[in-house]
């Protein structure tokens, strides 16, 4: 693959506050000769408008360039479909600060190193998992495992039962954990799915 296009940035930061962040990356971008920049505002589980424009954008030759891979990629499998998808275009990928130095899809080399990377946060990601289900498992066997706690909605059935046997608001909402504002909840579902036997709800108490 040889460089016979462009080059095409993409900045991103994950909030408006981070706006000498995005600004730094800009900056970056265009002293390593980029002729167009996509940037956007945006976490990096959010809809990212601007990078999908940016690989509607690149023809082949081009180069798409980012400051750093944690501004373009998710996980090493987001990186592996991106840059596949890259490849199938002809374009290449510049990443401006890898480890201390620049890192090009455009030669062997520079793909081996996303590859090796990749396969080494695939293999952390799933020793992580791994280890996290032994706990869970090991806490099974030992009686200390309870998993989630249950949430104030999974309790209304409960809160209206208290409060049918004459226990007051503030009551229920202490014994089941829960705040005042999940029992009246509770209860005013349950009295629109129709239920009769609920006593009159006063006040709060």
């Amino acid at each position: 693959m040889t460089q016979s296009g462009v080059l095409v940035g993409y900045a991103r930061t994950s909030t408006t506050e981070q706006r000498a962040g995005l600004e730094a990356q800009l900056r970056d971008l265009r002293a390593a000769g980029c002729a167009k920049v996509f940037q956007e505002q945006v976490s990096s589980i959010g809809e990212r408008a601007q990078l999908e424009a940016a690989l509607d954008y690149v023809r082949e030759g081009d180069t798409l360039v980012v400051t750093k891979l944690d501004r373009l990629a998710r996980s090493a499998r987001g990186l592996n479909d991106l840059v596949d998808t890259l490849e199938r275009k002809g374009v290449a990928l510049r990443i401006l600060n890898f480890g201390g130095g620049q890192v090009d899809t455009r030669g062997a080399a520079g793909r081996l190193v996303l590859d090796v990377f990749a396969a080494f946060a695939q293999f952390e990601l799933e020793i992580m998992k791994e280890r996290q289900r032994e706990g869970i498992a090991d806490a099974r066997a030992a009686g200390r495992y309870k998993g989630r706690k249950p949430t104030a909605r999974a309790k209304a059935g409960d809160a209206v039962k208290l409060f049918r046997e004459g226990h007051k608001v503030s009551e229920v909402a202490k014994a089941l954990g829960i705040g005042r504002a999940s029992v009246y909840r509770a209860l005013a579902d349950a009295k629109g799915k129709g239920s009769t036997s609920l006593p009159q709800i006063g006040a709060p108490h």
